[in-house]
């Protein structure tokens, strides 16, 4: 059976917080490279995705719905009644490839959960939907955990830089060019986007501007 993968996506105005160094028709396409990245890794990993959007989006011949209520309420939605395993990975994981996906699905628990920076969930993983409540913003790694927990159900942490890995700021670019062999990072090429080295540090920069720095370890 191919598990279904929802990857939650906002085609308009993303990534606000990357608006310093892109445009918004910049910010929208490059949000695209990112999602179809997720798209392949899910594929690869053998699911079958399934894009929840909040306007209307093509891409290939993956399913879309739209996402008419808050995102908490429409996963809710549909999870009720749902007995099947269920999966829901964020657009902006571009990192994300076949062995990380894997790696949320075959924990070995009822409910997987991949943590993202600052208190986030990034992926879950859920061995029926009907067994999950979303509990989406704020601290809601520590909220998904609690449920889970308070539910009953054998909670999984996954370890996983590449799920870890949302593309949110300035700095996490220097990432996608490493670590993605993808759209995203072709893209940021295209753009003219390059990894600069500089002594102990590594960063990034286009047409002649820093935009990124990480200080090695």
């Amino acid at each position: 059976m191919r598990i279904q993968v929802v990857i939650p996506y906002k085609p308009l105005q993303p990534k606000t917080r990357l608006s310093c160094i892109l445009t918004d028709e910049e910010r929208q396409k490059f949000a695209y490279m990112m999602l179809a990245d997720v798209v392949n890794a899910v594929k690869s990993a053998g699911c079958s995705p399934l894009i929840l959007a909040t306007s209307p989006v093509k891409l290939d011949d993956v399913p879309v719905r739209i996402q008419e209520t808050g995102l908490n309420e429409t996963i809710n939605e549909f999870c009720s009644g749902n007995n099947e395993p269920l999966a829901i990975v964020m657009a902006d994981l571009a990192l994300a490839d076949r062995t990380s996906i894997i790696s949320l699905l075959t924990s070995g628990g009822d409910l997987a959960i991949a943590p993202g920076r600052g208190g986030g969930t990034n992926a879950i993983y859920v061995r029926s939907a009907s067994m999950f409540k979303a509990q989406y913003y704020g601290m809601s790694f520590e909220k998904h955990v609690r449920y889970g927990n308070d539910a009953g159900l054998m909670v999984k942490i996954i370890d996983s830089f590449r799920l870890y890995c949302d593309v949110d700021e300035k700095d996490d670019l220097v990432e996608v060019l490493i670590h993605n062999k993808g759209q995203s990072r072709d893209w940021l090429i295209n753009q003219g986007f390059e990894i600069e080295m500089k002594k102990s540090r590594i960063g990034v920069k286009r047409a002649g501007y820093e935009i990124a720095a990480i200080k090695f370890s």
